[in-house]
């Protein structure tokens, strides 16, 4: 998961038609009720404009109804501006929405978010391009419930995370060479390494993120379809967590 600005219309009537209007009659003034914009009809896709380029995502509304709903209204609301991809890790995946990522502190990068959790949707299958949210362990977590605002992209296919259990509510339909270039800061030596893997902090920065109609990107591709043959599965996945965590944790 705004604001909207609607301004009043005055109009002013013409006088009325009588043979002899007294002088010093006052104008006939009406005021109509300001207009009420509503968010555009039809479906969405959230924008993303990093410092980087823009990355255009896709929502999987029939499948994550919740969490898309939350994501959202989150974009509306501004949360996402200003915020960085806080956990970048080539042939893996890229990971942002964390509102401590806006401060000068990177040792709490990770670990915030709005202070509430979204329930499980789990279907969708780890392709390249695929946008799901991150959620703590399973000992701490059992019920798989996602962080109320952090989500990651897959850069890779990642069975691994399918049998792990992650909320996938969508696709980046364009800009994933803007993905490649976030996620490639992780080799970069000048990286630093925060608790769950290399953070390039305002390096990989989302300086804001809007919904706009999808309509208008209808013709995009750049990733798989979200619903691709789902590939064999290996034994251990790595968790994208909302915790600080080393990059190989697993559960």
């Amino acid at each position: 998961m705004l604001r909207i600005l609607s301004a009043g219309v005055i109009l002013l009537a013409a006088a009325g038609a009588s043979a002899q209007p007294a002088a010093n009659a006052p104008a006939n003034l009406t005021t109509r009720a300001p207009a009420v914009t509503r968010p555009a009809a039809g479906p969405q896709v959230a924008v993303l404009q990093t410092v980087l380029g823009t990355i255009v995502i896709k929502f999987a509304e029939a499948d994550a109804p919740k969490t898309v709903a939350n994501f959202k209204k989150l974009v509306r609301s501004g949360f996402y501006d200003s915020t960085c991809f806080h956990r970048v890790i080539p042939d893996f995946m890229i990971q942002g929405g964390d509102p401590n990522s806006k401060d000068a502190d990177p040792g709490n990068d990770g670990i915030g978010g709005p202070g509430y959790t979204v329930p499980a949707e789990i279907k969708l299958h780890h392709l390249r391009g695929s946008v799901a949210t991150a959620r703590q362990p399973d000992n701490a977590n059992p019920d798989r419930a996602s962080s109320g605002s952090q989500f990651f992209i897959d850069v890779a296919p990642q069975p691994s995370l399918d049998k792990g259990g992650y909320t996938v509510f969508g696709m980046v339909i364009k800009g994933m060479d803007v993905v490649d270039k976030i996620v490639a800061l992780g080799a970069d030596p000048t990286t630093p390494q925060g608790p769950g893997g290399p953070n390039p902090g305002k390096k990989a920065m989302i300086r804001k993120a809007t919904l706009e109609p999808l309509s208008k990107y209808e013709n995009a591709t750049d990733a798989a379809p979200a619903k691709a043959a789902r590939p064999a599965a290996p034994a251990t996945p790595v968790a994208p967590d909302t915790t600080p965590a080393k990059a190989d944790t697993t559960h």
